[in-house]
């Protein structure tokens, strides 16, 4: 059967910018925040799956996708609630990958009566010390940057899809390839529009890795095995340091998995939240 989901497409300006968002479906709200490698299309399996059940928000954040770039002080997660206070949402479930799940934690540690669940998929947070971990990707790091300022951008954006789509477990030719050149696509854009002079959006301060104990709504936190080391390790700490939280590990998948693996990630989602409005 085809998907006939209304699909309501709009803009409101926050912080001198506009900022561009989608809202499907009726029921609990879930609001989906992209990563910093791509923008909310990243979420094209998701976005209509879920809103089959829930009224689902994504949106671009300042400086990706259809949104534009600041040019004063501002922070994702005060952005986060100048979008839901236009739209009407007192109380929402978040799902943040990468990037976005660190604004997701920032966003409940801010305004805790506004978040009935958090769902942390290969996240990172604000104020995590670098580590052996983190030193770990230095050198592939370092190789990309080498390539992007020497003007090798092919060389440059094949290193980033090997380390954030096929991960450190997978030969390229393993991982399947409308995926891979998906990926190409969205962070290609996310380069260009890096070109842009705007301001970075600012994190909390103390920093979220210092006040994970605060959290106290229930959440998930998923990771790919493939994911890079400091990656996982914050999965860790995440599960660790929040009180209940249940931690999820897809097998041989990297950065990505959602892309990857969309049934599964999407039942997922949907049985978490499902378990968390039958609590209320």
């Amino acid at each position: 059967m085809a998907d006939t989901t209304e699909v309501q497409s709009g803009g409101v300006e926050v912080a001198g910018a506009p900022l561009h968002y989608e809202v499907a479906g009726t029921g609990s709200a879930l609001v989906l925040l992209h990563e910093g490698l791509a923008d909310s299309r990243m979420y094209d399996e998701q976005f209509a799956a879920l809103a089959q059940q829930h009224r689902v928000v994504r949106y671009d954040l300042h400086g990706f996708g259809q949104s534009g770039t600041p040019t004063q002080a501002y922070s994702h997660h005060a952005v986060l609630h100048a979008l839901l206070q236009h739209l009407g949402i007192s109380c929402t479930a978040l799902l943040g990958m990468s990037m976005g799940g660190g604004i997701a934690i920032d966003f409940t540690l801010s305004y805790p009566e506004m978040v009935s669940a958090l769902l942390l998929f290969a996240t990172g947070m604000g104020g995590y010390p670098p580590g052996e971990t983190r030193a770990a990707a230095a050198a592939p790091m370092a190789e990309m940057a080498e390539a992007f300022k020497a003007g090798d951008f092919v060389r440059a954006i094949d290193l980033s899809v090997r380390m954030w789509v096929d991960g450190s477990e997978r030969r390229p030719d393993e991982v399947n390839a409308i995926v891979r050149e998906r990926f190409r696509s969205l962070y290609i854009d996310v380069l260009r529009r890096s070109r842009e002079n705007g301001r970075q959006g600012e994190l909390l301060d103390p920093p979220a890795y210092t006040r994970l104990a605060e959290i106290r709504v229930p959440t998930l936190v998923v990771v790919g095995t493939g994911d890079i080391p400091v990656v996982l390790e914050q999965a860790d700490v995440l599960a660790q340091n929040i009180k209940g939280a249940r931690k999820v590990v897809m097998p041989h998948l990297g950065h990505l998995f959602n892309m990857e693996q969309p049934a599964e990630v999407n039942r997922l989602i949907l049985d978490f939240l499902a378990e968390q409005d039958r609590a209320r």
